[in-house]
């Protein structure tokens, strides 16, 4: 079961999907909440934390959330500050019960994972594509526009049009048909 524990928080924060199963992981922790009793109110303990990438809208509590369960944090670069181990690029998690791919997809931000899982056709893309279309900012520090488009390019090529979910950054999870809403960004990345 993949549940959105940011949901309905009035301030600013990503999304932050708990995923239970065989390892429960929380995907990207958010931040001004109190992550810590979400999780435990809705499973009780975690296996790990996996951060798509290190804003702080997306790991703001990431600290709280790994000291609480004594889990380790994964994301793509290790020097990032409450990054525990890296993830490389291409490298096979375990989210919930499926294996997730993981995909270095710069652009919005350089350590950005997005994790794609070919058997529950599942992406979780982070800031990388949102819902109708939209995509990541590129007016941040370490944004190209440039690398966003290959990046979106490249999640394009890698997901089966079946694509059943995907979980983004903020906004609401697309449940129908969200490879087009990845061809939609392709496309609206390159209208300057």
């Amino acid at each position: 079961m993949i549940r959105n524990i940011a949901a309905n928080v009035q301030a600013f924060t990503s999304n932050a999907f708990l995923v239970d199963g065989d390892r429960t992981v929380l995907v990207d922790t958010g931040s001004n909440f109190d992550a810590v009793s979400r999780v435990e109110e809705a499973v009780g303990d975690l296996d790990a934390v996996i951060v798509t990438h290190t804003h702080p809208d997306h790991v703001g509590t990431l600290d709280a959330v790994t000291e609480a369960f004594d889990v380790e944090a994964f994301g793509f670069d290790p020097d990032q500050p409450g990054v525990d181990v890296g993830i490389e690029d291409e490298a096979v998690v375990t989210i919930g019960d499926d294996d997730y791919r993981a995909l270095h997809t710069p652009g919005h931000k350089d350590d950005h994972l997005c994790f794609y899982s070919e058997s529950a056709d599942i992406l979780f893309a982070g800031d990388l594509v949102f819902q109708n279309g939209s995509f990541g900012r590129t007016d941040l520090e370490e944004g190209d526009r440039a690398a966003l488009i290959q990046s979106i390019d490249r999640v394009l090529d890698a997901v089966d049009e079946d694509l059943r979910e995907m979980h983004v950054g903020h906004g609401p999870s697309v449940t129908t048909n969200p490879y087009h809403d990845i061809e939609l960004a392709s496309q609206a990345a390159r209208i300057r």
